[in-house]
């Protein structure tokens, strides 16, 4: 099943997530769909120092919203705060140092955040694909720990600020990775057989996608989405997947052209006439799951994850 999802996913990826798919989509995007006024407006982005967060930073502060960069590495996320400010002559980008492995991190950093800031839109971009298995200084497996359960406590502890905002809306950058993965909900930490970075990566996506369709579920108010930001040549690529980079190098994406679909339903007033807890690719709504691609979870399955998300989130919390 693995072997046919894989064939079946790269076919697909070749169409539909090159540069010349981001072309074909974007005939057909709405004019004027990204022309509007962020003034008075706030955005958290995580991971936003390089590739599609810095990009979408970028586009939101061009607009004139207030751009909060939520960066592991004060020296990058400077520079691209000047970088940002320079370009969009925008004066409201601010840099927050944390580190998204670090739940107690996240946690404390959220508590201090919300005491004296409103947020309207929260871009859940951070990510990381560590290829060798790694624990945290908190004992969690690095990949999961960057990827999931600090999206989790960041998104989970935002919510409360999150509900008093205007239009509020949290943004997940997922992957089209995450098609070719059936949730392990007993091996969340990949404990278990070889561990295989790329696919343990796929894994956290999918864990994104369900969390993203269950919060939807559970906070109304709130617009909810998870997206693919296609194959782009970003600079978390060129580390992971070097291979995968040389091969497919002039095929992929500009930042742009990835970050495009997560500004697109970070600002758009047309985003959010769709329902909330989607998974988008190119401005689009696409399946959560290849056709007979046996990759659903049962209920049970979503249950357990988000048990344990929550006691690990609990364990953690200062």
């Amino acid at each position: 099943m693995s072997f046919y999802r894989n064939a079946v996913w790269f076919v697909k990826g070749l169409q539909e997530y090159t540069k010349s798919g981001y072309e074909a989509a974007a005939k057909h995007f709405i004019p004027g769909d990204l022309e509007v006024n962020l003034s008075g407006r706030s955005f958290m982005i995580t991971g936003a120092n390089s590739g599609i967060g810095k990009a979408a930073a970028h586009e939101i502060a061009k607009r004139g919203g207030t751009v909060h960069l939520v960066c592991r590495n004060k020296g990058r996320a400077e520079t691209a705060k000047d970088e940002i400010v320079e370009l969009s002559k925008n004066q409201n980008v601010f840099v927050h140092i944390v580190d998204m492995s670090n739940a107690k991190q996240v946690w404390e950093f959220v508590q201090s955040f919300s005491q004296s800031n409103s947020v309207n839109v929260l871009i859940n971009n951070a990510g990381c694909m560590v290829n060798q298995r790694e624990l945290t200084e908190e004992g969690i497996e690095k990949n999961f720990a960057t990827n999931t359960l600090g999206t989790y406590i960041l998104t989970m502890a935002l919510i409360p600020t999150l509900k008093q905002a205007e239009d509020p809306r949290v943004v997940t950058v997922s992957s089209g990775g995450m098609l070719v993965q059936k949730m392990t909900v007993d091996d969340l930490q990949s404990e278990k057989g070889t561990f295989d970075g790329t696919m343990v990566y796929a894994q956290n996506k999918r864990q994104q996608v369900i969390l993203t369709e269950r919060w939807a579920s559970q906070y109304k108010e709130i617009h909810f989405s998870s997206m693919h930001p296609g194959w782009a040549d970003t600079p978390a690529v060129q580390l992971s997947m070097p291979d995968f980079h040389a091969k497919m190098k002039n095929k992929l994406r500009t930042e742009a052209m990835g970050a495009d679909t997560v500004v697109w339903l970070a600002v758009s007033p047309m985003a959010t006439k769709q329902p909330s807890g989607l998974f988008f690719q190119d401005r689009k709504a696409v399946a959560t799951h290849l056709p007979l691609a046996s990759s659903r979870s049962s209920s049970t399955d979503e249950e357990k994850l988000l048990e344990v998300l929550d006691q690990l989130a609990q364990k953690f919390k200062p």
